[in-house]
């Protein structure tokens, strides 16, 4: 039987603003990465979104991105290993008030959109990131790209770290994920996905976008929860993984 944790990024609505389907997706997940302010969220979806999980028995990680909610942090900024250290230790101390405040556990911190993207390729930032992060918590999960330079500075730091893999995004030879202004960049045949994330799994190969296998080692897989047909995904990859006894378990059981 293999196991694997199934992630998705939750609580980034804000103020009128809905983004994602989180009531509806939280039922087939056993990770929630939760947005703490920056890249969006505010104060009561933070508080709303922790409930949720705690009522699903989900576990709950922060999510935390750079400051630039109307590019939804997924824009690169120019920002030293200081500030980067200093805004992952911020948004993780928004958010354990209200784990705190509901007495349930964070388990976990997946770095959001460019920053988790530049600190997957610049070593210093990686290590400031996961500085933070232990600082703050030895017993929290660094939860980052299978490869990348993240997986190094935590093992580095001594920080624990699960290997993420994407069901719906195309890869370079490198192991990074392809730019989301490249085409081919997102996987929208949701068959493909879940045969490409099967054959991760079992496989630890994944095709890249120039038609290549390369070596991946997966400990968890995210599922974007804002796309029309998000909810549809999750369920089809929960149906599939159990043909294919793959059981979903939380970071927590996977990484002791």
């Amino acid at each position: 039987m293999y196991q694997v944790d199934l992630n998705c990024d939750l609580g980034e609505s804000f103020g009128s603003y809905k983004i994602g389907l989180d009531e509806d997706v939280i039922s087939y997940i056993s990770s929630a990465n939760i947005a703490c302010g920056f890249h969006g969220s505010d104060p009561l979806i933070m508080a709303k979104t922790v409930e949720l999980a705690k009522k699903s028995n989900v576990c709950v990680g922060a999510h935390p991105g750079l400051p630039d909610l109307v590019g939804f942090g997924r824009r690169n900024m120019d920002i030293s290993p200081q500030e980067a250290k200093a805004m992952v230790q911020y948004q993780i101390g928004a958010l354990e008030s209200f784990c705190k405040a509901q007495g349930t556990k964070m388990y976990h911190v997946k770095p959001h959109g460019a920053l988790y993207n530049m600190a997957g390729k610049d070593l210093n930032l990686a290590l400031a990131i996961c500085e933070g992060i232990y600082e703050v918590n030895p017993d929290l999960i660094l939860l980052a790209l299978s490869g990348s330079k993240m997986i190094e500075a935590a093992k580095h730091i001594g920080l624990k770290v699960a290997r993420e893999a994407f069901a719906d995004r195309a890869y370079e030879e490198d192991g990074s994920l392809v730019s989301r202004t490249k085409e081919g960049s997102m996987i929208l045949d949701e068959n493909e996905a879940i045969k490409r994330v099967i054959r991760m799994i079992k496989e630890n190969k994944v095709k890249t976008i120039t038609g290549i296998d390369i070596p991946i080692k997966v400990d968890s897989i995210c599922v974007h929860g804002d796309g029309i047909k998000a909810l549809e995904f999750v369920r089809k990859i929960n149906f599939s993984f159990e043909e294919e006894k793959i059981k979903i378990v939380s970071l927590s059981k996977i990484i002791l």
